[in-house]
């Protein structure tokens, strides 16, 4: 009886193993169909650049025993200091990448650093075929690219949309890392949102799939079969993949991809300021009950926000009806508002809620907003309770540091309050408890009206604005 007993026992235990089994199998992705249906739409792109490139020319002048009056010297002056052509040599420059077909005609979507500088570019589909791609426009904020190859009849993939995307959820992404065409790597969306700092408009997903370098420009696709993103970046130490890898949501793909075929161009809202995120201290400091929203720290002259009464130390919470929980949140919620629209904003200003309309102008080049971001002895004094020594500014100074009025610069900082708050030498103190900073005695009777409190502190540094919280002590 025992022994039948065990073998039961055997047979169930054996029974609900394999049950298990299949169900773990049966909740696994099985990519396959993905595969076979869009691989063909996932092309290999390789660009191709001349350089020349200078050799390096022997240097005939310090010949051991060779005399100045020596007639070699005339023949090696003439043969090396003079343009030969023997010592250029013409290099061809060679990057590879991938893309998608996302027309039958032959659109081709890929990363804009692909192609960047390119002379000739190459799209290789997975039958062998190849074509001569034409740039018809790229877009360096985003890192995308749109390319056309002369051919009807292509496959293509289809694209979703990234907004209903979940962390968890499975992806899978088809590339040609290191040159192997059609390579597949499969894992999970770790977060979405992700500001990297060179790319602050673009809310970037991030996954687990295996990315590496040839993967740039390829598809990364839902279980639905869906492009919901373009593989863009990954964070390595080392050159090669480490986790952490990073794909452009397909609706900024899409937006683009509509501007640069239509007008060959991408233009984006702006609001014109340099914001900064709100601390634990700093919300304290402001009267809000948690850290959120984008602190301004700086507001461009002639900008859509100045034009809205937009003030220096204002927390903008809620931009166009979408909340604005980090400051992060927000270039990519203005850049993607049509330039002309009004819109209304909600700020944060000394603990109250202020409603703002703003008219979204169109984002300046780089170069504008460096232009704007830098603006074009005196007396000094000691704040013991502060541990802080500051002076006034000279218009000399002023001058040199780009502030046209107000402001103090800070000489020495001791350990103490200041300098727990962050505040260093050679900083320029602008504001305190949102009042502008005129001079070292506007700065004294301030700072003397603060007891057992924390504040914000607005300093320039190397030019670029700053909020910190300052915690004033009590008076003694």
């Amino acid at each position: 009886m025992k022994h039948y007993a065990k073998h039961y026992a055997f047979v169930i235990w054996l029974v609900l193993g394999l049950f298990s089994t299949n169900l773990v199998a049966r909740e696994l992705p099985n990519f396959t169909e993905l595969v076979n249906a869009n691989g063909p739409a996932v092309v290999n792109i390789s660009t191709t650049a001349k350089k020349i490139v200078k050799k390096d020319k022997p240097n005939y002048r310090n010949i051991p025993g060779l005399p100045e009056d020596s007639p070699f010297r005339d023949f090696f002056r003439h043969f090396f200091d003079e343009e030969n052509e023997l010592f250029d040599e013409s290099r061809p420059s060679t990057s590879l990448g991938s893309g998608f077909i996302i027309s039958k005609d032959g659109y081709v979507v890929t990363n804009n650093h692909v192609i960047d500088e390119a002379g000739e570019i190459i799209v290789r589909l997975t039958d062998r075929r190849e074509f001569t791609a034409r740039l018809i426009g790229a877009d360096n904020r985003s890192d995308i690219a749109l390319l056309k190859v002369e051919a009807i009849g292509l496959p293509t993939v289809q694209l979703g949309s990234s907004n209903g995307l979940q962390v968890g959820e499975w992806v899978l992404a088809i590339g040609s890392p290191f040159g192997f065409d059609n390579s597949v790597t499969a894992g999970i969306v770790s977060a979405k949102g992700r500001s990297l700092p060179s790319d602050t408009y673009v809310p970037f997903i991030q996954t687990d799939v295996a990315i590496n370098p040839g993967n740039s420009g390829g598809p990364l696709f839902n279980l639905d079969g869906k492009v919901i993103g373009v593989n863009s970046q990954i964070y390595s130490r080392t050159g090669g993949f480490m986790g952490l890898s990073f794909a452009i949501p397909v609706d900024v793909m899409k937006n683009v991809v509509n501007q640069l075929k239509t007008t060959g161009k991408v233009s984006r809202g702006w609001l014109g300021v340099l914001i900064q995120d709100v601390t634990s201290d700093l919300a304290e400091s402001f009267g809000m009950q948690k850290p959120q929203g984008a602190l301004i720290a700086k507001v461009l002259p002639d900008s859509p926000a100045a034009e809205a009464k937009f003030n220096v130390g204002d927390v903008i919470v809620n931009f166009d009806g979408k909340q604005v929980e980090r400051s992060a949140d927000l270039p990519p919620i203005v850049g993607s508002t049509p330039v002309g629209s009004t819109v209304d904003t909600t700020v944060i200003r000394k603990g109250e809620s202020v409603q703002l309309a703003v008219t979204i102008g169109e984002l300046p080049s780089d170069d504008d907003i460096k232009l704007a971001v830098t603006n074009k002895g005196g007396k000094s004094a000691v704040s013991n309770r502060l541990a802080l020594s500051v002076i006034d500014l000279d218009e000399a100074k002023r001058e040199k540091l780009g502030i046209t009025d107000g402001g103090i610069l800070v000489r020495e900082v001791d350990p103490g309050p200041a300098y727990d708050a962050g505040i260093r030498k050679s900083d320029v103190i602008m504001m305190i408890d949102n009042t502008d900073v005129k001079n070292v005695s506007h700065f004294k009777e301030i700072v003397g009206n603060l007891s057992g409190t924390t504040v914000p502190v607005l300093i320039h540094r190397r030019s670029s604005p700053l909020f910190l919280a300052l915690k004033i002590p009590a008076k003694k």
